[in-house]
C-alpha cells in the first residue's frame, strides 16, 4: 500500500484535476489512499473571508460565490448533467452552512482559533467530496472518509498535539476492514478531544498523510505539486535551481526549516520513525524523477557536488547581546533563552564569539520589538550597571542556509562560500555552523538576497560557469562594434570559458533600454530607438544599484567627462568599470588615486587597458614588468593611431584637411578631432602610462609641443577647426618638407624618462624602430632592467572601432577568468 497527497495547484482547477484522476487511475493496481487539500487558494479564501467578516466587512458574499464558482467548475467539466445533482445538493448545503458561521462571527465581531479552525476547514471536506464523485463517476473502486474520523488531537502541556495513539488505532482498524482499491481523504483537518473540528496547521494536508503512512507502515507516500521536486535554490530567485534527485531526511528537514516550502518539517518526523521513503512529484510532468527522500539519501547531488540545497528564510532580525558583564559568567545564555521562550519568540539562529563577550540570534522581523523588550526587561540590573548593553536590532535581514550531509568529509566548503559572497561584496552578518557541518548558516542584508543565492548556486551548483552582467553606455561606433563582438562570441565563450556573457541595459546620449532579464543582440538597435525612456544618467545608475546582479559591470564606451566623474560611486557599490574613456585616469592625481584606492577597498574591478594603445595589451605589459620586479628606466611610444594615420597619409599632393577628414571619416579620431591633433589625447595616455609605473604626475607637468597653431588651437567646434586647418596649410606643408629634406618621417611621439613625460611631432630617421610604422598602428618600447639595449616592443593597430571594442572586450572576459 502506498500513500499518494494532492494539494496546491495540483488541485487548483479542471485542468490539474485531470492530471490528478490520470495519477490516480494507475495507482488503482495496488490499494492506495490519496490525501487531497483544499482546490488551489480556497483556504486563503476562507481565512481572509472570516478575518474581514469579523472585523464588521459586508464582502462576503462575494467571497461566497467565488467560492461556489470555483467548486462548481471541476462539476460541470467532469460529472454529466444527469447525475450531477446530488454533488451540487451537497455544494449547497455547505456553502449555506459556511454562511451562516460567517454571518454569526460578522455578528459577534469575533474570530476565536475555533471559529477560524472551523471555517477553514471548509476547503477540504469540499474538495474531497467533489474529487470522490469524479473518481467514482470514472469507474474507479473508491470510498470516501471523512478523517475528523481517523486523526485526532488532544492537550499536552498547553499545546494541541497529535494523539497518536487513538489516531493509530481508528486508521488500522479503517484500513484492515476496507478493501477498496482507493480511499480518499481530506487533509489538513482533524477532530479535538472534545469531538469539535481542528486543523494541523500549515502544511497540514502533507502532514496528514505522513501521520497515516507511518501508521499504516505504508512502502512509499508520494506528495505531488506543482514543481519536480525540491530544487538546489529557490526557481524564482536563481533561474539556474536544479531538481535534487536524492536527500536524506536530515537534509530535507534542514532545507525545509529554511523556507524551501515545497514541503514542511512536521511531515518528515512520523516517515523518519519508520524510515518510509517519500518522493515528491511533479503533478503536470509526471514521468520526471521528483527528489526521493530517505534515510540515506546519497553523499553527492545529482550534479556532483555534496552540497545539495541553498534556502532561505526573509524578514529576519539580527539581535546582539554584548557586554564585559557577560564574560565567565554562567547563566547568561539560559537567561537569554528562558525571556524568549515564555514570549514564545523562535529563535531562527544562534551564533556566541568564544571570548563570551556577545551572544546573536536571529528572530522573526515581526517578533523583533517584543524579543528586545523581554531581553532588556530580562538583563534590567546588568543594563543599570553598565555590564551588558541594551539588546541591539538590525532589522530587513534575510537567513541563509548551505545544506548538505557529507559536507564535513569535505574541506573548504566554507571557505569557498565565503570567498564568492566576499568577491561579490556581500557582507556576512553572522554565522553559524555546528559540529556536524550538514548546515551553515549565515546572515545577510535583504536586499543581497537574490545576488547571495544566485552566487552560491553559482559556485556550488553550475559548471563553473560565470556569469557577467553589463550595463553598457555609448553605443556609437564603438559600442555597436562591442555588442556584435559579444553577440559572435557568446556561445564560445560559454563552451570555453565557461563565460555567460549578458547585456542587460543600453544607453546612448538620448535614450536606454533598462532590462532586467538579458537583452536580445540581434535587435537591440531598433528596441534603443523605439524606447520612450529618455537618457539619465541618475535612473541608470539606481537600475544597475537596484538590480543587485552578481558580476555586474558599467561599460563606458564614451569620450564623456560628466560620466568619467561618476566611476567612483559604481566602484562603491561593487559594480565593476570597463572603460575606453580615458578622461577618469588623465583627470586630476587625487581623482586617479581615489579610483584605484575604492577599487581595492570593495574588490570591484577598474580596467581601463583601451585608455592606451586601443586593442594593445599596453597597460596590462606594463604592470606585469612592475608587478614581476622589472624597473621602468624610459618609455618611448607612438600612442596616437590618429595621428599616425594622418602623418602617414599625409603627401606634399595631399591637403592636410582633407587628410584630417578622411581620418575622422574612417573612426581613427575622436568625435572631436582636435583632441587628437593638439596632442593633448596623447598626453593623457603617457599620463596613464607614467602614473601606472609608478609616478605621480599631473596633466599640467606633460611637456607639450604642440605642432597646431594657436588659431586652430583656439577653434571651438569642428567647423571652425577645419576651416583654421585649410587656412594654416602651408604651415604643414612646411613641416612635412623640412621632414622630406632630411629623409626622414614625421610621428607624433610621447616620452617618459627620469620622471618626465613630453609629447611632440618629431623627425623620425630610418635608422629608428618607429620609422617604418604603418598606417594607425601604435607602438610602444618599454627599456628596463631586463630590457636594457634591445627594449620590449608592443606593436599593432591602436585606433578604430573595431580593435577598440576588442580591447573592451578583452578587458571584460579578464573580469570573467579572475
Amino acid at each position: 500500500m502506498k500513500v499518494l497527497k494532492f494539494g496546491g495547484t495540483s488541485v487548483a482547477d479542471s485542468q490539474s484535476l485531470t492530471h490528478v484522476l490520470d495519477i490516480v487511475k494507475k495507482s488503482s493496481d495496488q490499494q492506495s489512499l490519496v490525501v487531497v487539500s483544499a482546490l488551489g487558494g480556497i483556504t486563503n479564501l476562507l481565512i481572509q473571508m472570516a478575518e474581514n467578516a469579523s472585523s464588521g466587512k459586508t464582502d462576503f458574499q462575494e467571497t461566497l460565490e467565488a467560492i461556489e464558482k470555483r467548486h462548481l467548475n471541476p462539476i460541470l467539466h467532469f460529472i454529466p448533467l444527469t447525475h450531477q445533482s446530488e454533488v451540487v445538493s451537497y455544494l449547497k448545503s455547505q456553502l449555506n452552512k459556511l454562511e451562516e458561521l460567517i454571518e454569526s462571527l460578522y455578528t459577534l465581531r469575533e474570530l476565536t482559533p475555533k471559529s477560524l479552525a472551523k471555517v477553514s476547514s471548509y476547503g477540504e471536506i469540499l474538495s474531497s467530496k467533489i474529487i470522490y464523485y469524479i473518481l467514482k463517476h470514472q469507474g474507479l473502486d473508491i470510498e470516501l472518509k471523512d478523517s475528523r474520523e481517523l486523526l485526532f488531537t488532544h492537550e499536552l502541556n498547553d499545546r494541541e498535539v497529535v494523539n497518536h495513539t487513538k489516531s493509530k488505532e481508528a486508521c488500522v482498524d479503517f484500513v484492515s476492514n476496507n478493501s477498496s482499491k482507493i480511499i480518499l481523504i481530506p487533509g489538513f483537518i482533524a477532530s479535538d478531544q472534545d469531538g469539535k473540528i481542528t486543523t494541523l496547521g500549515r502544511g497540514g494536508s502533507d502532514f496528514t498523510a505522513s501521520l497515516i503512512a507511518s501508521y499504516l507502515n505504508v512502502s512509499l507516500l508520494e506528495i505531488w505539486t506543482d514543481v519536480s521536486g525540491m530544487y538546489t535554490a529557490h526557481p524564482n530567485l536563481v533561474s539556474q535551481a536544479l531538481p535534487i534527485p536524492r536527500l536524506s531526511y536530515h537534509e530535507a528537514m534542514e532545507l525545509s526549516h529554511f523556507g524551501a516550502k515545497v514541503i514542511y518539517p512536521p511531515t518528515l518526523q512520523p516517515l523518519i520513525e519508520k524510515e518510509i521513503p517519500l518522493v515528491i512529484k511533479n503533478t503536470f510532468d509526471p514521468e520526471a524523477e521528483g527528489t526521493r527522500i530517505d534515510k540515506s539519501g546519497t553523499s553527492e547531488g545529482g550534479n556532483g557536488t555534496v552540497v545539495k540545497g541553498v534556502s532561505h528564510i526573509e524578514k529576519v532580525a539580527l539581535i546582539n547581546l554584548e557586554g564585559s558583564g557577560m564574560i565567565g559568567i554562567p547563566g547568561f545564555s539560559k537567561r537569554l533563552f528562558e525571556c524568549l521562550s515564555l514570549k514564545q519568540i523562535n529563535i531562527i539562529m544562534i551564533t556566541q564569539a568564544s571570548s563570551e563577550h556577545s551572544i546573536c540570534i536571529g528572530v522573526r522581523m515581526e517578533d523583533a520589538a517584543e524579543a528586545k523588550k523581554a531581553i532588556d526587561s530580562q538583563f534590567e540590573f546588568e543594563i543599570s550597571l553598565s555590564r551588558v548593553d541594551p539588546a541591539k536590532v538590525e532589522l530587513n535581514m534575510t537567513n541563509i542556509a548551505v545544506v548538505g550531509d557529507h559536507m564535513k568529509k569535505h574541506q573548504g566548503i566554507s571557505g569557498k562560500l565565503f570567498s564568492s559572497l566576499g568577491a561579490n561584496n556581500i557582507n556576512i552578518r553572522a554565522i553559524a555552523q555546528g559540529a556536524s557541518e550538514r548546515n551553515i548558516s549565515i546572515i545577510i542584508d535583504e536586499r543581497n538576497t537574490q545576488k547571495a543565492l544566485n552566487t552560491i548556486h553559482e559556485s556550488f551548483f553550475e559548471t563553473q560557469t560565470k556569469e557577467l552582467n553589463l550595463f553598457v553606455t555609448g553605443v556609437g561606433n564603438v559600442g555597436s562594434k562591442l555588442l556584435e563582438q559579444i553577440n559572435q562570441q557568446q556561445n564560445y565563450l560559454l563552451e570555453n570559458l565557461r563565460l555567460k556573457v549578458r547585456v542587460i541595459a543600453l544607453s546612448n546620449s538620448r535614450k536606454m533600454i533598462l532590462g532586467n532579464a538579458p537583452l536580445d543582440l540581434d535587435t537591440w538597435e531598433e528596441k534603443l530607438h523605439s524606447s520612450s525612456v529618455d537618457a539619465d544618467r541618475e535612473h541608470f545608475f539606481e537600475h544597475i544599484k537596484n538590480l543587485n546582479l552578481r558580476n555586474s559591470i558599467f561599460v563606458d564606451n564614451t569620450a564623456n567627462e560628466e560620466i568619467a566623474s561618476e566611476y567612483n560611486r559604481f566602484l562603491e557599490h561593487n559594480i565593476g568599470v570597463v572603460t575606453c574613456n580615458k578622461i577618469a585616469c588623465a583627470s586630476t592625481l587625487s581623482n586617479y588615486k581615489e579610483l584605484k584606492k575604492t577599487a581595492r577597498k570593495f574588490s570591484t574591478p577598474f580596467l581601463f587597458e583601451t585608455n592606451v594603445g586601443a586593442g594593445l595589451p599596453v597597460i596590462d605589459t606594463l604592470n606585469n614588468l612592475i608587478a614581476s620586479g622589472d624597473e621602468i628606466h624610459k618609455i618611448q611610444a607612438i600612442l596616437s593611431g590618429s595621428l599616425n594615420f594622418v602623418f602617414n597619409n599625409f603627401t606634399l599632393e595631399t591637403s592636410f584637411e582633407s587628410v584630417v577628414l578622411n581620418a575622422q571619416k574612417e573612426g581613427f579620431t575622436e568625435p572631436d578631432p582636435k583632441i587628437d591633433l593638439s596632442g593633448v589625447d596623447v598626453a593623457r595616455k603617457i599620463l596613464i602610462l607614467a602614473r601606472e609605473s609608478g609616478l605621480e604626475l599631473d596633466l599640467e607637468a606633460i611637456e607639450n609641443n604642440s605642432f597646431l597653431p594657436n588659431e586652430v588651437l583656439e577653434t571651438t567646434n569642428n567647423e571652425a577647426f577645419f576651416a583654421a586647418l585649410k587656412k594654416h596649410e602651408n604651415h604643414f606643408q612646411s613641416i612635412l618638407k623640412r621632414a622630406n629634406d632630411k629623409n626622414c618621417r614625421l610621428k607624433y611621439v610621447a616620452q617618459l624618462e627620469s620622471g618626465k613625460a613630453s609629447v611632440g611631432l618629431q623627425e623620425i630617421d630610418p635608422s629608428h624602430d618607429f620609422f617604418n610604422l604603418e598606417g594607425s598602428d601604435n607602438i610602444i618600447l618599454f627599456y628596463t632592467n631586463r630590457y636594457k639595449n634591445q627594449p620590449l616592443i608592443v606593436k599593432g593597430a591602436g585606433a578604430g572601432a573595431e580593435v577598440t571594442a576588442g580591447g573592451i572586450f578583452g578587458d571584460i572576459i579578464r573580469i570573467g577568468k579572475g
